[in-house]
């Protein structure tokens, strides 16, 4: 039996068709339309179909996924056996949501750390009981340099990207870029190490766009051995909401 997940950012569009739990087709689009789905429904057959979407304006696309599967649109109240203890949960994220979902699915007897790194970093942690309580939300890379430049009258704004190693700080620029990126870093190691002395076999999972330059940075860290690198998580999660 085979799904669709739609994932609709800000920016981006996230697509993936599931044979049961694994996925077997991932795509990205600048912006979906009934062409690309009748595309993707044509090539793959989905019985199934959700879309996870911060723009409500996709009334045509649920309408076209209605007649061609069972579709259902994404939400906090679809909790897949997680508890979820939020305490606004019409505030929470829907990639966050997503998310835990998702480590639920691949590690239903473990407690998690969801690291989203993108436009924020999220820290989400799902427990060993599966309850979801929350978690921290704070500046992506790029929201920090920004950040660095913008609020001082003379520093730089940094050009970096995700092949970047973390310089020594022997000039301005180098100094920017180490503590910008060191910075988060160690803010990741010190999620991990707080959430290691309340759950035992703490799974950690890095997804996101900056997720490539953080597991590799994170390699050389004492948690690596628990680091697991997922660009599908949120796509899984989705999925997750709709398997039988």
């Amino acid at each position: 039996m085979r799904s669709l997940s739609i994932d609709i950012g800000n920016s981006a569009v996230k697509v993936g068709v599931f044979a049961n739990k694994e996925i077997v087709h991932h795509q990205r689009f600048n912006k979906i339309g009934i062409l690309d789905l009748a595309q993707l429904i044509e090539k793959f057959s989905p019985t199934k179909s959700i879309i996870s979407s911060v723009n409500q304006e996709i009334g045509p696309l649920e309408v076209f996924l209605k007649k061609h599967t069972a579709y259902i649109r994404f939400s906090a109240l679809l909790t897949n056996g997680v508890q979820n203890r939020y305490k606004t949960p019409v505030t929470l994220g829907l990639d966050r949501w997503a998310a835990i979902l998702g480590a639920n699915g691949l590690h239903p007897a473990n407690a998690s750390l969801v690291v989203d790194a993108g436009t924020c970093i999220t820290y989400d942690v799902l427990s060993s009981s599966r309850e979801y309580f929350g978690g921290s939300i704070s500046p992506g890379i790029r929201m920090r340099f920004k950040a660095v430049h913008e609020f001082t009258g003379r520093l730089p704004l940094v050009d970096w990207n995700e092949h970047d190693e973390v310089p020594e700080g022997t000039d301005t620029l180098s100094a920017i870029k180490n503590g910008v990126l060191q910075g988060i870093i160690n803010e990741i190691e010190g999620f991990i190490a707080i959430n290691n002395k309340k759950e035992s076999a703490l799974k950690v999972i890095i997804t996101g766009g900056d997720a490539n330059f953080l597991y590799k940075q994170l390699q050389n860290s004492i948690f690596a051995p628990q680091i697991i690198k997922d660009p599908y998580l949120v796509l899984k999660g989705l999925n997750e909401a709709i398997a039988d």
